[in-house]
This record gives C-alpha cells, structure tokens and sequence, in this order.
C-alpha cells in the first residue's frame, strides 16, 4: 500500500547492499545532520556551481532542501528529477537523483549522487549508481544514460568506467567560482544490457510513470 500521495516518493530500488528510497520530507531530515557537517569539504572539489552543498551553514540546509522541493514540483515530458535516499539498513548515507533529459524524445537521463564522508570507499558509490542505472533502462526505458565529473574526481570516473561507460569528451566548468575541466560519459542501453543485473529489485515503477509522462 502506498504510504505518500505523490507515486515518486514510494519508489524503491533494492541491492544486496543498499536501498535507494524516495526522498520522503522523513529521510532528508535523516541527512540533515550529515549536511550540516559538510559533504563537500575535501579538495578536489567535486560539484559544479551552483551548488547549495558549498554554502556555509545554515544557508547550506535551507538552500539544499529548497532545490530538492523545486525540484520535485519541476516535472514536464522533457525534464524531470527523481531524488532517493541512500539507505544501508535504517541508515540514511547519502542521495543518488535520476535526470530525464529531454526523455520524451531521446530517453536520455543523467545522474547525480553524494555520499557522507564516513561511508565512502567501500563501493557504495558504484552500487548506488548501478542501481540508478536499473531503474532507468529496466524501469523506464531508457535509451543512453550520460554523466559527467571533474578531471581530478577520481572516485565518479572509475565509477564511470566501472559500469561500462565511455568516454564522450569533455567539457569546462566552474566550481567555487573557478574553471575546471570536465570529463563527459556515456552509456547506452545495449552496452548496459551486456552486464545486466539480475539482482536489483524495483519497487513502484509502474505508478510512477504516469506522473513523469513516460509512455
């Protein structure tokens, strides 16, 4: 039975390791205490301006709780964003977002994810982001999943490589206010199909899609 009334908040995307949940107003004030501390404090940094997770508390809480809310409510054929919850157990770690893209024509989506300090380096990242990747070709029908990451963010390109994605140029941006280069990547749906997992479990796909216009 479903437990909110907007059909992306019960959606669940369930591995051996962890769980992504819809980011319910209960699990982000889970996070709350982990932003507060900081998620972007070590250099490289890793996030593209804007970003609320640069700020200085509490301007970083309220700005990055208001994008999320924005977000959700920001839903056409063409775009949209669905924010999970990275939960092991009853613990909240971390967020992984789906992107669509200009999905109505293409079925192209993005990807953007975080993980606490305290729970990184132990292949949550690659998990979280195989995940995500299931719930866009196997769930919704994805055709190409694209993703990007500064030169210096060694972590989210292995991820990249990890999981079958292929390098598709590069780009520039800034972070804190200061150009960098980006590394593009780009995955399609038959590369993904090759190494397929059999054992992600999708939970709400099926109401969810009337809400995000998927066909």
């Amino acid at each position: 039975m479903s437990v909110n009334f907007y059909p992306p908040l019960d959606l669940k995307v369930i591995t051996p390791k962890l769980e992504l949940r819809g980011a319910t107003d209960a699990l982000l004030t889970q996070l709350l205490p982990i932003v507060r501390e900081g998620v972007a404090e070590r250099q490289p940094d890793p996030f593209d301006d804007p970003m609320s997770l640069y700020d200085d508390n509490p301007v970083r809480e309220r700005k990055w709780l208001q994008a999320i809310w924005r977000g959700r409510g920001t839903v056409r054929p063409d775009a949209w964003r669905l924010y999970f919850v990275v939960m092991l157990g009853e613990e909240a770690v971390g967020m992984q977002d789906l992107i669509g893209v200009n999905f109505d024509t293409f079925r192209t989506v993005t990807s953007f994810s975080w993980l606490a300090p305290g729970a990184r380096q132990q292949g949550l990242g690659r998990e979280m982001r195989a995940a995500i990747l299931h719930l866009a070709f196997e769930g919704f029908g994805a055709a190409q999943a694209s993703s990007e990451a500064f030169f210096d963010n060694v972590a989210s390109n292995r991820v990249s490589e990890a999981l079958g994605y292929q390098a598709n140029g590069h780009d520039w941006a800034t972070r804190r206010g200061e150009p960098a280069v980006l590394n593009r990547w780009r995955l399609t749906r038959d590369v993904w199909a090759l190494d397929r997992r059999s054992n992600i479990e999708l939970v709400g796909v099926e109401a969810c899609k009337p809400v995000l216009f998927i066909q």
